[in-house]
């Protein structure tokens, strides 16, 4: 069950906690679109690329979903969004070192969605905390080094990364819905909060 050893009598902070990200997830997700179609359009690429070789990406994975515990949801969520943070960054470095050096306010939209990431991840490691949960060590795994890396690659494993953050703040939204189900009776705030965000 979801539900498994999840502490009894779960405090408010983990009902408010659960909106305050599922909020935050729906606007990353609505910025994420947007700069997703601002870089295609700047690096002249095609969407329909298929990227699926492209390794060193988390992908948002749905398999077993249903059966996952309330740790395996949080673990895999904080470490793909660790992950995005470190990718981000060389992202935003490749930016401006090479492919767009003087466009600042592209630059800074990039920066936007990495400061949006890095709360995520606090605030799942807070949940997993207030749960009761071991939040794991970070993991300071380097991709290839950049500079290894053509221009053109550099463009596509950009875009590669903007999608499977798109992916993964949809598959966020419906972990923190299946982690705040069991306390949502009684607590009506918490359960109006997230009915509209369901939509």
């Amino acid at each position: 069950m979801a539900a498994a050893g999840r502490p009894s009598g779960t405090s408010p902070r983990h009902a408010e906690l659960c909106c305050q990200t599922i909020l935050l997830l729906r606007k990353m997700r609505a910025d994420v679109s947007r700069l997703l179609e601002s870089y295609v359009e700047k690096h002249g690429l095609d969407k329909n690329y298929n990227l699926d070789s492209m390794d060193g990406v988390p992908t948002a994975s749905t398999e077993q979903w249903s059966e996952a515990s309330d740790a395996e949801r949080l673990r895999d969520n904080l470490k793909a969004y660790r992950a995005f943070q470190i990718l981000l960054n060389e992202i935003l470095e490749e930016q401006r070192s090479s492919l767009t050096p003087n466009d600042f306010d592209f630059h800074e939209s990039i920066q936007s969605v990495l400061l949006q990431v890095s709360a995520l991840a606090y605030q799942l490691e807070e949940l997993m905390v207030i749960l009761e949960h071991n939040v794991p060590a970070k993991e300071m795994e380097g991709t290839r080094v950049a500079c290894e890396r053509g221009l053109f690659e550099k463009k596509l494993r950009g875009m590669k990364v903007l999608q499977e953050l798109a992916q993964w703040s949809v598959r966020s939204v419906r972990d923190l819905h299946q982690l705040s189900k069991p306390v949502q009776t009684g607590d009506i705030p918490h359960a109006s909060c997230c009915l509209a965000l369901k939509k």
